[in-house]
């Protein structure tokens, strides 16, 4: 029986210059913004697609789909403390993250210890169980042309073994 779980989570979202850009609940100034139903938030989307996807949850799309207009414009951030609560739910918790954005702009160093308190405090972990890094494209492909950015993201959850854990036999029996 095992009581530990990986997700993996990618995002990707062409660039719109009439949109703020929001990337791990962090407002960059002077870059255009991403495309997207909610706010664009693809570091948001991608950790919300591997938190749940470890738990066997589902994904962003089936708890949020684009369809209902109650998302439209949405916080990915609180979107984000909505997936950690199924998660809760469902007794589960966030043990780590780790999210690697790839663009060639803007630089993503400068912005990631913001974006770890914001991520951290919507899982409900330590800053310190989150990881945020940049790569770029090379120039090669549309992100290498500055058309839009990609995220990827993996999570590692673990079960709450505990009374309600221990009755349903705990993690295989999910």
């Amino acid at each position: 029986m095992t009581n530990l779980r990986v997700g993996t989570g990618y995002d990707s979202h062409r660039f719109d210059a009439d949109r703020p850009l929001v990337l791990g609940g962090v407002s960059i100034p002077d870059h255009p913004g991403l495309s997207g139903h909610s706010d664009g938030d693809a570091v948001a989307h991608a950790v919300i697609d591997a938190v749940l996807g470890a738990a066997g949850a589902g994904n962003v799309g089936s708890h949020f789909p684009p369809s209902e207009a109650r998302w439209k414009d949405a916080d990915s951030i609180g979107l984000l403390e909505r997936a950690a609560a199924v998660l809760r739910g469902r007794d589960w918790h966030v043990v780590n993250v780790d999210v690697t954005v790839v663009c060639e702009s803007p630089r993503i160093a400068p912005w990631a210890d913001a974006m770890r308190a914001r991520l951290s405090g919507a899982l409900g972990i330590t800053g310190t169980r989150v990881s945020i890094k940049g790569k770029t494209n090379e120039g090669m492909g549309w992100i290498g042309a500055g058309e839009g950015l990609a995220v990827h993201a993996v999570a590692l959850v673990e079960l709450n073994i505990g009374e309600r854990g221990a009755e349903r036999g705990g993690a295989d029996a999910l």
